[in-house]
C-alpha cells in the first residue's frame, strides 16, 4: 500500500501562536487602555474596546486550536488509493475519495494560493452538525464552485510540489476501476 504522509510544520504552527497571542494581548491592551489607540482612524474609545473584546475571543480560539494542532500526530494530508485525507484546519472533513473527484485546480488570492479538489457533489461534504463549518464550506463552494480547498501553508511541503504530487496521484487513481 503505497502511502504519502505530509506533515504539519512545527515552525509555522509556532508562529501561528506566537502571532495569536500578540493579538490576545493587544486586545486586552485595547480594553484597559482603549484612549492610548484613539486616532484619526479609530476615535470611538468604546469602538476600540469591542475590538479590544473580539481579537481576544477569535484569537484565544485560534490559540486553543493551534495549541491542539501542535500536539496533533495525525499528518495534515494523507493520499493513497483510497484518496485524500485532509487533516489540516478547522474545516477539513477527512477523507475525499479518488471517485467523487473530478478536477483538481489551483488559485491564488492576494499571494496565498490554494488547491481547490472539485467533487462531483459538493454539497455531500458540507457538514451538518457545524453551523460555522457548514458556512465556511458554503462561501467556499459559492466562490469557487467547491467547498473543498488545501492550502500548504501550515504543511511542510511547497505549493508547487504539493500541486503536482496531487495530480500525479489523482490521474494514476482515478483510471483505476476500484477508486
Amino acid at each position: 500500500m503505497n502511502e504519502i504522509k505530509i506533515g504539519l510544520s512545527k515552525k509555522k504552527i509556532i508562529f501561528a501562536f506566537i502571532g495569536s497571542a500578540i493579538f490576545v494581548a493587544l486586545g486586552i491592551l485595547f480594553i484597559l487602555n482603549p484612549e492610548k489607540f484613539v486616532s484619526a482612524v479609530f476615535r470611538n474609545v468604546y469602538f476600540i474596546r469591542i475590538a479590544g473584546f473580539a481579537c481576544i475571543i477569535f484569537f484565544s480560539l485560534c490559540l486553543i486550536y493551534i495549541s491542539f494542532k501542535f500536539f496533533d500526530k495525525k499528518p495534515g494530508l494523507l493520499i493513497n488509493q483510497n484518496g485524500i485525507t485532509d487533516n489540516l484546519n478547522f474545516s477539513s472533513i477527512g477523507l475525499i475519495k479518488w471517485s467523487e473527484i473530478i478536477a483538481i485546480r489551483s488559485q491564488q488570492v492576494m499571494s496565498t494560493k490554494f488547491i481547490l479538489i472539485d467533487v462531483s457533489n459538493p454539497a455531500a461534504f458540507i457538514p451538518t452538525n457545524s453551523k460555522f463549518k457548514a458556512s465556511l464550506m458554503k462561501a467556499n463552494l459559492r466562490m469557487y464552485g467547491t467547498p473543498l480547498s488545501i492550502t500548504s501553508n501550515s504543511l511542510d511541503y511547497n505549493f508547487d510540489d504539493l500541486e503536482k504530487l496531487l495530480h500525479t496521484e489523482f490521474n494514476k487513481y482515478k483510471t483505476t476501476p476500484n477508486s
